[in-house]
């Protein structure tokens, strides 16, 4: 892999802190359901929890985003990682506090729980892990840095496998690890490992990807890391404006973060309300759904790496985001039944459409963010998927509980909105 300057650099660092980053989250997905219900939490409770990841990075993405751009990528995977390592500390201290009740509601609404101090650590480790959370689209910024047009899509391919990669895995872990007496501890103890790890590499075995921007002779520091203003344009003949309104400037940003934006949505009413459906409807336990999370991804890889690479060299990013997207409108239509069998058809199209649609999205993207406003862009681009996430995993349970399976058809309703804007990506790649 070369980058512009033409010094060649290895994709399998960057590869490799998305997929721990991916493994690390995972791996709690099989039993946190379970967790919140313990310590007081009820599906309301969980699909708050769930949002409030999205929520704090929603928040601090585009200042992540931004400061990648001034002090490099390394610096700012480095300060996320090492918020994630510290969130996961914070998760496995509240699997060992007394489940004492801070105070209780019984709602005709929202249904009744318990705010215990346990549930109130995980909330805490959540919160802090989403806003160091820019990791992805940061990641998304370093690995546009080190690709040019002939790669960037097969490239982008790479890393959503790396990440369906730790999705399949993650959950696999967890029920091995779970089953030991020492219950959900061995799990967390292995996230934490698992940062370590990520922390690992990105000191010692990931290069900066923005040397353009950053002074050989300059030492790191936390007061440059946390400063809000432009550093010296090093070797720069222009400073780009790296605001969010600068951002929004740029031809076809603003469009593009709406695709974003509803696409999150459409995922997250889904990730909202599978999981009850599969309880309800289909009566699977917690392994049923973890081997269909693992069979889905597993599917996502075949799709993101091989067939991905075929298609995309006769097929130009536009024609495969609007493929991928009718497949996906299929896809929710037939989730709303309750055969398994069709269930498991829409897997097969759920990872045909997003293995195509997603990565060559975001090769689209990045062509548009530019070299100097890359991680700008990327942050704007996930704090819009993060905003789409908390209104998307809130209202997603609350609505399967008043709709039930119609709330796929929604979802199905909001790609088809994806499907028919994105025949605009046909007439920009033509300018």
């Amino acid at each position: 892999m070369e980058t512009a300057t033409s010094k060649p650099v290895s994709l399998l660092p960057v590869l490799s802190v998305n997929f721990i980053g991916m493994l690390g989250y995972s791996i709690i997905m099989p039993f946190l359901v379970f967790l919140v219900n313990r310590f007081g939490g009820n599906e309301f409770i969980y699909g708050v929890l769930g949002s409030i990841y999205p929520a704090f990075q929603f928040f601090g993405a585009p200042i992540l985003g931004k400061w990648s751009d001034e002090v490099g990528r390394r610096r700012i995977l480095l300060l996320s990682q090492i918020g994630t390592l510290v969130a996961w500390f914070i998760f496995l201290t509240a699997l060992y506090l007394p489940v004492n009740s801070l105070f209780e509601v019984d709602s005709s609404t929202l249904g009744a729980f318990g705010i215990t101090l346990p549930l109130v650590f995980l909330f805490i480790a959540r919160a802090l892990d989403g806003l160091t959370g820019g990791n992805v689209s940061v990641a998304n910024a370093y690995l546009s840095d080190i690709s040019n047009d002939k790669n960037r899509k097969a490239n982008f391919g790479k890393m959503a496998m790396s990440s369906s990669l730790g999705f399949i895995i993650g959950p696999a872990l967890a029920g091995v690890l779970g089953a030991t007496e020492y219950g959900e501890t061995i799990p967390v103890l292995a996230a934490i490992l698992i940062s370590l790890a990520a922390v690992y590499l990105i000191w010692f075995r990931l290069p900066e990807s923005r040397t353009d921007l950053v002074e050989p002779r300059t030492q790191f520091s936390i007061k440059r890391i946390f400063s809000f203003e432009h550093k010296e344009c090093y070797k720069m003949k222009k400073c780009e404006d790296t605001t969010t309104s600068g951002v929004f400037s740029i031809p076809h940003v603003f469009f593009m973060i709406v695709i974003y934006f509803l696409t999150f949505l459409g995922f997250s009413f889904f990730y909202a309300s599978f999981p009850m459906h599969a309880l309800k409807k289909l009566s699977w336990n917690s392994l049923e759904l973890g081997i269909f999370f693992s069979f889905l991804s597993g599917l996502m890889i075949l799709v993101q790496g091989p067939l991905l690479s075929y298609l995309s060299k006769k097929f130009t990013d536009a024609s495969l985001v609007l493929f991928g997207s009718i497949m996906l409108v299929v896809n929710f239509s037939m989730m709303a039944t309750g055969s398994e069998p069709l269930i498991y058809t829409a897997a097969f199209l759920f990872a045909l459409g997003n293995g195509l649609m997603w990565p060559s999205y975001l090769s689209i993207l990045s062509k548009i963010g530019g070299e100097k406003q890359q991680g700008s862009v990327q942050g704007v681009a996930n704090s819009s998927g993060s905003l789409a996430s908390i209104l998307g995993l809130i209202l997603g349970g609350y609505l399967y509980g008043v709709i039930g399976s119609a709330t796929f058809y929604l979802t199905a309703g909001i790609l088809m909105v994806v499907f028919f804007l994105s025949f605009r990506m046909l007439r920009m790649s033509e300018e």
